[in-house]
């Protein structure tokens, strides 16, 4: 049995949403441990079928073991989510009925040590999801220039201290190469002024996200395949995302409202011309939030929103 663990997110409620027909095509792009892949797969009939995608190799192997029984045809696939379109043409497949995106990182990968996701813990300063890829955070944060940290930093971390970060990476790099979690957090730490790490998070918490946004591609994936997606469902399918943090919600809250069927003609015009050319509808209008049930059973939830839109 895999020792692969992650806690499903917002589990009932994407169940919901996504409005699951038992014949359908559904995707699961981030599978992860399969927990909401096993709850998608429990509403499909022996003609629907479940693609699961994840750049992890135990991800699958634990997804495997946990749909291994069910009625609907499976396929779990080693890949990126940016790479659905031409999985999907792999497959023969023209459109899905459904798809959902969990994003960020499964609590099996914080919790282990030698991935090297979390600033708690001493270990190899890694942050790759897929381990084939050879570009690691150590790699990042010890060739990057000054100017491109700081950008990653702020940017992906909305940071305060980037620059003075950066600059204190620059130094201690030049002596001794930086290679493990605790390394970098200590730098981190140093970095930030005393006055400013008394209170709110860990001082390491928005750099640490912003190296494992970097190194994994995870903005520029997302908002290249949110586009993608909108022209892979059928009529009536849903797009289900479930985001972790307000840089992924803010790319997800923004390519639904631009895909949206709203008149897009100039205020002066008299008579729409646009033919309210829009692909999506939204289903949630504000996003879904975990319970204060679920947020008390599991603290990494609290954060998370879903947001659900409709292909016309």
């Amino acid at each position: 049995m895999s020792g692969f663990y992650h806690e499903s997110v917002l589990l009932e409620e994407t169940i919901l949403n996504l409005n699951i027909k038992a014949n359908g095509i559904y995707v699961d792009a981030t599978v992860g441990g399969g927990g909401h892949a096993a709850r998608i797969a429990s509403q499909l009939n022996e003609a629907g079928f479940l693609i699961g995608l994840d750049q992890d190799e135990e991800a699958l192997i634990a997804a495997a073991e946990r749909l291994q029984d069910v009625k609907a045809k499976v396929k779990l696939i080693k890949r990126n989510f940016v790479n659905l379109p031409s999985v999907l043409k792999e497959q023969n497949i023209a459109q899905i009925d459904g798809i959902l995106f969990d994003l960020g990182v499964s609590s099996h990968q914080l919790d282990e040590k030698k991935r090297g996701f979390s600033y708690q813990n001493d270990a190899p300063l890694d942050m790759r999801m897929d381990r084939s890829n050879p570009f690691s955070a150590a790699h990042l944060v010890n060739t990057a220039s000054v100017e491109e940290l700081t950008r990653i930093f702020w940017e992906y971390g909305e940071e305060r201290w980037s620059k003075r970060i950066a600059q204190f990476i620059e130094k201690h790099r030049r002596d001794q190469y930086i290679e493990t979690t605790g390394e970098l957090a200590a730098i981190i730490k140093e970095a930030i002024p005393a006055a400013a790490r008394r209170s709110g998070p860990n001082p390491a918490r928005r750099s640490f996200q912003a190296l494992r946004i970097a190194v994994n591609h995870e903005l520029e994936y997302l908002q290249r395949v949110l586009n993608d997606t909108v022209g892979l469902l059928k009529s009536a399918g849903r797009l289900a995302v479930i985001s972790f943090h307000s840089l992924e919600d803010r790319i997800v809250k923004n390519t639904f409202n631009d895909l949206v069927k709203i008149c897009r003609c100039p205020k002066n015009f008299p008579v729409c011309k646009c033919n309210m050319a829009g692909e999506l509808k939204i289903v949630t209008k504000r996003p879904i939030v975990p319970s204060k049930t679920e947020t008390e059973k599991n603290k990494r939830a609290r954060s998370a929103k879903l947001r659900v839109a409709e292909k016309y």
